[in-house]
């Protein structure tokens, strides 16, 4: 922070019109002001005052150079009191969360979030439709998968989760498990819907080749928590993200099927409309959340092998 430092002395000086008065105000001996200074200028191969014995005054390049520098000093100082005041963080969060993963993880997750910020409020909406964050009294959306909309402004959560196959220990009792892809034809396959798309055709990559099955069952959901429950309850096999099912599958509450098929990718975002609205609130909450999920995603991961 030397090259901020000697900002603040350059505009002190420019402001006072004496090394001796800026030096006073910024707690320095006059000796220390002036080494500043010429450090400074000897940085910028350029002379940005008029010296004689009895004024101090700013030469041209002098002027452009204050012109530049105090807003950029402003902000770096505001940059400062953000990452020191990191525990004053406040405001309100208005933030829409998937159906599953929001429910069952994340809203355990914002409630360590909002005790170690207490001056925040939060404002959750939960559901899998895709939110217009345009429209809607939601600032933030997190949501699975490729920006659906290229006027939004995407903020990485998790971006290597994928989608897994799994099932309870009581399905695959009674109907056995699934050795290829191939078999998930004659299984009894839970699927989730979206608005009207029902997603029946399950993509993976095997040998690094692109493969896909049409599946079909006797259930379908609107809601992936829904989807979840049932998978647990053994009425099926499922096509889950790995964050939503992470602790079902370290519980044993769930098997992870066909671990050599690598599933589809389905990145984790967290969705505003405006990058004005990346507060350092907002900063902090795509930092938390994306620790909690990479290691909740490792703790799977280690469990699985």
């Amino acid at each position: 922070m030397k090259l901020l430092r000697e900002f603040e002395i350059f505009i002190h000086t420019a402001q006072t019109g004496s090394l001796s008065d800026a030096a006073r105000l910024l707690d320095l001996s006059p000796a220390a002001t002036s080494i500043a200074i010429k450090r400074l200028e000897a940085q910028l191969n350029t002379a940005l005052f008029i010296r004689s014995t009895r004024s101090l005054r700013l030469t041209q390049a002098g002027e452009v150079f204050l012109q530049h520098c105090l807003p950029a000093v402003q902000m770096l100082q505001d940059g400062c009191r953000a990452v020191q005041a990191g525990d004053q963080l406040s405001g309100v969060l208005q933030i829409s969360l998937p159906s599953d993963l929001g429910r069952n993880v994340i809203l355990p997750w914002l409630d360590e979030f909002q005790h170690q910020y207490q001056q925040i409020k939060l404002r959750v909406a939960i559901s899998d439709r895709l939110v217009d964050i345009f429209r809607e009294s939601v600032d933030l959306a997190l949501r699975y998968g490729s920006l659906p909309d290229s006027a939004m402004i995407a903020l990485p959560v998790c971006s290597e989760n994928r989608r897994v196959l799994c099932a309870a220990p009581s399905y695959l009792a009674r109907h056995g498990t699934p050795q290829q892809f191939s078999d998930l034809a004659q299984h009894n396959c839970l699927c989730f819907m979206l608005g009207d798309y029902v997603y029946d055709r399950w993509r993976f990559s095997a040998q690094r080749q692109e493969v896909s099955v049409q599946v079909s069952g006797d259930r379908v959901a609107l809601d992936g928590d829904a989807v979840r429950r049932w998978a647990v309850a053994g009425f099926g096999i499922a096509y889950k993200s790995q964050l939503d099912i992470a602790e079902d599958l370290q519980a044993g509450r769930l098997i992870r099927l066909c671990p050599d098929l690598e599933g589809e990718a389905a990145p984790l975002n967290l969705l505003c409309a405006d990058r004005r609205q990346i507060s350092p609130l907002v900063q902090a909450l795509q930092a938390f959340l994306s620790q909690r999920c990479a290691a909740l995603l490792s703790t799977q991961g280690s469990s699985s092998d």
